[in-house]
């Protein structure tokens, strides 16, 4: 009988094929920076049709829920659902803090090299290098220039990557979550789409960075795995093998 990997705090996720997986995130990251590039022809476009606000009411309502899978505060909370109905408990939390956390706060750490009107105040049917208003701004940009990239999409893909590498079979929902997020971001005028595409690369990065088999990689799997803290006994191991049979 097979079992999730929520259900077998046993097996690490350092596992043999880490090296693939983090290879094919490395190669979506650079696939949607380019795409980044080229969607900068049609953010203008994209904006204009975004603040005339067609969306139904039920799936624009939808749109703005997408936002807690990518917010600090919310993101949390999922971190800490997990902590509690995972049997491995705390062990989760590295890394899915590391990989969500740590993908939003380097997305926040470029805002502070590039400065960019956001959708909601820039001139729509200006030119799109005109929504690029200067250079390494550090700490004197405010809200209204802090549009590239998204942090909420680097947070979010950053957990889905996270969570899929925990809960394998949920991963098309964790996707979809993310996408979700990373389209609301468009949604309320907060985000063009390059600055979501280039967010969700970032967010695979860091994502790659956590499932790699490095050194880092393998620590995760470690730290997931029983024996770490000398709370999991030998007979507690042997049990969770047994079921197996």
């Amino acid at each position: 009988m097979s079992h999730s990997l929520a259900d077998r705090p046993d097996r690490p996720l350092a596992a043999p094929d880490a090296g693939p997986a983090a290879a094919r995130l490395v190669l979506l990251a650079v696939v949607l920076a380019l795409a980044a590039a080229l969607a900068l022809l049609v953010d203008l476009p994209v904006a204009r049709f975004v603040k005339q606000d067609r969306l139904p009411g039920d799936l624009k309502s939808l749109v703005e829920l997408s936002e807690a899978f990518a917010h600090g505060v919310t993101v949390g909370l999922i971190i800490l659902l997990a902590a509690v109905l995972d049997r491995r408990g705390w062990r989760v939390v590295p890394r899915l803090a590391v990989s969500a956390f740590g993908a939003g706060l380097l997305a926040n750490a470029i805002k502070l090299l590039v400065a960019r009107q956001r959708p909601r105040f820039a001139d729509a049917g200006g030119q799109v290098l005109d929504t690029f208003v200067g250079w390494l701004p550090f700490f004197s940009v405010d809200y209204r220039l802090q549009s590239f990239p998204s942090g909420h999409t680097a947070t979010a893909v950053g957990l889905a990557v996270a969570l899929s590498a925990l809960y394998p079979r949920g991963w098309w929902l964790f996707a979809s979550f993310a996408a979700l997020a990373g389209f609301e971001r468009i949604q309320s005028q907060s985000h063009f789409l390059s600055d979501v595409l280039v967010g969700a690369s970032i967010g695979c990065l860091v994502g790659a960075a956590c499932t790699a088999s490095t050194r880092y990689g393998r620590w995760l799997g470690a730290v997931e795995s029983p024996g770490v803290g000398g709370r999991e006994s030998g007979a507690r191991s042997q049990e969770l093998q047994t079921s197996d049979l």
